[in-house]
């Protein structure tokens, strides 16, 4: 494992530690399990007290990056999966290389004339898919909830199935190619049914994202409201200034 960059003495000690362990296990230098250093060998590394690391773990422990324990050390919790946002979050959790496992809780042609209105749609029918998805052999990491316009095949998903279980492959075979979108994020507190679901507490913070992708011409192909785990997924933006 590479060892992560020596901290500048010019800049301020504790949010430079930070953001280079940051650094590393959002990279995968430190792989979800992994065992960081002990606060000695990160006091001798960064030439730093074993104060100024403790904070910096605690740091890290706020945002979900590692778990601390007595006589154990810090471990990490973040599993390093970079999520690609054109792709959508389930399909790029699992072209990533996690291995997940899906559950349908909802499929069927439903009729929202709010939606349609809302979404700008001719028709009031959406097909509505809601899917649970966990890591393999472990908690549940997303709640999806998608609405897609019930034209042509798609309204005979509720009786032939997803094609090769994938919504994707689905609307690209239906002819629904997305082009386009917007997204969404805020922090939201789960409702009691939601909780359940996810195997959390009622109330608890999690990610919650709303997406809406449309084709060459403007028609709607997909909204999509998922809850994610905030550990597990991570919103990561790139701004550059513009070209004159």
């Amino acid at each position: 494992m590479d060892t992560p960059p020596v901290a500048p003495r010019h800049a301020g000690k504790s949010a430079v530690i930070a953001d280079t362990l940051r650094r590393a296990i959002l990279s995968g230098a430190y792989h979800h399990g992994a065992l960081l250093p002990g606060e000695d060998a990160l006091a001798q590394q960064f030439d730093v007290s074993r104060g100024t690391i403790r904070r910096v773990l605690a740091q890290l422990g706020r945002e979900s990056l590692i778990s601390t324990r007595t006589g154990v050390g810090s471990t990490v919790t973040f599993d390093g999966q970079a999520i690609d946002q054109q792709l959508g979050w389930g399909r790029a959790l699992t072209d990533s290389g996690a291995r997940t496992s899906v559950t349908v809780l909802r499929m069927e042609i439903v009729d929202d004339p709010d939606l349609a209105a809302t979404l700008d749609t001719p028709g009031t029918e959406f097909l509505a898919l809601d899917r649970l998805r966990r890591l393999e052999a472990g908690a549940p990491v997303s709640l999806e909830r998608s609405r897609v316009p019930a034209l042509g095949d798609i309204r005979q998903v509720p009786r032939r199935g997803l094609i090769n279980d994938s919504l994707t492959a689905t609307l690209s075979a239906a002819g629904m190619q997305p082009a386009r979108g917007e997204q969404w994020v805020s922090v939201a507190a789960l409702s009691v049914d939601d909780a359940a679901l996810l195997e959390r507490a009622a109330g608890d913070q999690v990610l919650h994202s709303s997406r809406i992708t449309r084709d060459d011409d403007g028609r709607l192909v997909e909204k999509v409201v998922s809850l994610l785990d905030p550990q597990h997924f991570r919103i990561h933006l790139t701004f550059e200034r513009p070209t004159p």
